[in-house]
Formats: structure tokens, C-alpha cells, sequence
């Protein structure tokens, strides 16, 4: 059975975004930008809310990015290879490939979906993981910690699921960032 990984970009304050939806401040360093490609690269399938995929589709609809260096070609690449489905209700149509649109987030379908495969999957965002943290679908919970305070913005845990947590890996870079790794108790 495969895992259901969470992968979040974190501020120091809890955060994936600050009050005005940006997340410029965690523009990775080369060593986090290879970490974070090794960790999707060990997926097969990524979860996603609109706006966060509209954010990645951009990896395989702009040619430039993948251009400015190996490590972003590389991710690139990554990310075009696995499968993608996207939740949402606004949504009319997916610009990429290898991709499915649904309308709602259905925990016996993403349970399933666990069984049937050997590569893991990824959820990305905060509130499709909530979801996921509620059904309680999440084996693992990766965490990129920057040393930056917002403030305010987008929690990037549920706020209203509790979920006790055991730590099986830390590594720390050279620019601040720590990578947290847990497993749901």
C-alpha cells in the first residue's frame, strides 16, 4: 500500500502563505530545491486544490523555467512524469497532462487509490490536506520549515483535528531551513 504524504513549505509562525497569499519567502536554495525534487520524484501521484495546482501547472506549461537550470529541468521533468488529479468545484478544465479533474475530495477514493498503487502520493495544500488529516489518510507529514515569522496568513495544519505526531527525520541546510519529517501516531 502506498503513503499519503503531506509536503508543505512552512513559516516559522505555522504558515504556507502570509495575509496576502504569497509565498516568495520561501524561494529555495539549490540544496532545499533538490530535496524538495527528490521527495515529489518519490511520488507517482500528486493531490491538489485548484490553486495550488494552477501554481504547479506552470512546470510543464512554461518552457522557460525548466530552462534556467539543471536542478529546475529536473524538477520539471518530475513533475510532468507523475499523475496529477485536482480537486474542485470552479475549475473547467486541466491544462496538463497525466491530469484529472475532480469536483470533491472523496476519502474512499483516495483510500483506494492508496491500496492500488506502490508509489506514493502527495497532497499539496493546506486545505486538501486538512481534508485528508480529518480521514485520517495522511502517513506522513514533510515539513520545509523557513526561518521566516509572517505574521498571519494560511495555516498549514488543520486547526480543528487534533493529530499526535512522531518524528522519523530532521535534516537542516545551510540557508535555515529545517525538513521535518513525521508520521501520524
Amino acid at each position: 500500500m502506498a503513503k499519503l504524504i503531506y509536503a508543505s513549505n512552512v513559516s516559522l509562525d505555522g504558515c504556507t502563505e502570509d495575509e496576502r497569499g504569497a509565498f516568495d519567502w520561501a524561494t529555495p536554495d539549490d540544496d532545499v530545491f533538490a530535496s524538495i525534487t527528490d521527495l515529489m520524484r518519490s511520488a507517482g501521484t500528486y493531490l491538489y486544490g485548484r490553486r495550488m495546482y494552477d501554481a504547479m501547472a506552470v512546470w510543464e506549461t512554461d518552457a522557460a523555467l525548466a530552462a534556467q537550470s539543471d536542478l529546475m529541468s529536473d524538477f520539471a521533468n518530475v513533475w510532468m512524469a507523475a499523475d496529477k488529479v485536482v480537486y474542485s468545484t470552479t475549475l473547467a478544465a486541466v491544462s496538463t497532462a497525466k491530469t484529472r479533474l475532480e469536483r470533491h475530495f472523496d476519502h474512499g477514493v483516495v483510500h483506494e487509490l492508496k491500496a492500488a498503487t506502490t508509489s506514493d502520493l502527495i497532497v499539496g495544500g493546506p486545505n486538501l490536506a486538512a481534508q485528508a488529516f480529518k480521514a485520517g489518510l495522511v502517513d506522513e507529514c514533510h515539513l520545509f520549515i523557513w526561518p521566516v515569522v509572517l505574521g498571519g496568513g494560511k495555516p498549514a495544519l488543520p486547526t480543528d483535528t487534533r493529530a499526535e505526531l512522531a518524528l522519523l527525520d530532521e535534516r537542516r541546510f545551510s540557508n535555515g531551513v529545517v525538513r521535518l519529517r513525521y508520521r501520524p501516531l
